[in-house]
């Protein structure tokens, strides 16, 4: 799949043919017959049988389930259970999410992130080339640069632009952070406003620096609980100022256009460090926040 980063694209590791051939050779066995997973498994299982090896055109009629890659496994999991006595056979397995491997028939496609957005408009009855959709997969992914751009942001870098806070030793608060995220369960946005507040330690930061962290964040797959955290942690850990406070207010487009269908809803999450945990500070930054207008 298309990387989104200029940094993610050096987690790349390009499979040359002779790769191939060699892992092929290596594990598979005259005496099996094998049945291609599609995709990839398809392509494999092709040039398997280009090199003598007994392929089947149905996994009924085959002894082992041949694929390309096994990255989350979600697929080895899939086909094992519909076929619990078939081996399972992959030319590469994974341990984690880095490299993504990019194999020859990947390579040749000008843009494979492109090719998965065509495959999911097929999944729900579109023709992905009538004049309405012909620019659609295009689109989709350009937003991904956007949307899921802070994969590629630090943000200990962004808060180490901070300075003397000549003497300030009360609360600072950036309300009212405006932030769209995206729902890691169901691919739906949501988003809302984020109030920061921190106590200084003789150093405080520039205050447009708090709603890029809040951006670092949200752009990203997330649940609301985890970003609040992340936000407040890294103000935290960076600054290391008397206190931190974060909340957030979003509504869930997963909750809002499809389940229950509540419009009206909204959540309210909030993480506090060091002295917003004590009742006095913690009453004046919900005061100074104060949440849904209340």
């Amino acid at each position: 799949m298309e990387t989104l980063t200029a940094t993610a694209q050096t987690d790349r590791r390009v499979i040359g043919w002779r790769e191939i051939i060699q892992r092929i050779d290596a594990a598979l066995s005259q005496d099996q017959i094998y049945y291609g997973i599609p995709r990839g498994g398809e392509l494999v299982a092709a040039l398997a049988m280009a090199r003598g090896y007994k392929v089947a055109l149905r996994p009924e009629d085959a002894d082992t389930l041949l694929d390309d890659v096994v990255d989350s496994g979600a697929t080895e999991v899939r086909w094992k259970e519909l076929y619990p006595k078939h081996k399972f056979v992959a030319l590469f397995r994974k341990d984690g999410p880095k490299p993504w491997i990019v194999f020859p028939w990947d390579a040749q496609t000008k843009a494979p992130g492109e090719d998965v957005v065509r495959r999911m408009l097929q999944l729900i009855g579109e023709d992905p080339k009538r004049e309405g959709l012909a620019e659609t997969p295009a689109r989709v992914v350009r937003s991904w640069l956007e949307l899921f751009s802070g994969y590629a942001l630090d943000p200990s870098k962004i808060l180490s632009a901070h300075f003397d806070s000549d003497g300030y030793d009360q609360m600072i608060v950036c309300r009212d952070i405006q932030f769209y995220s995206t729902c890691e369960h169901h691919l739906q946005t949501f988003c809302g406003r984020a109030h920061v507040g921190y106590l200084p330690d003789k150093r405080v930061v520039g205050l447009s620096k708090l709603a890029r962290l809040v951006d670092v964040f949200a752009r990203r797959l997330q649940i609301q609980e985890r970003m609040t955290e992340q936000i407040a942690a890294a103000i935290n850990d960076v600054m290391k100022p008397r206190g931190v406070g974060v909340v957030c207010e979003a509504q869930h487009f997963c909750m809002i256009c499809r389940g229950v269908q509540k419009q009206t809803s909204s959540m309210v999450t909030s993480s506090l460090k060091g002295t917003f945990l004590e009742a006095p500070v913690r009453a004046e930054f919900f005061n100074l926040v104060k949440v849904n207008g209340h």
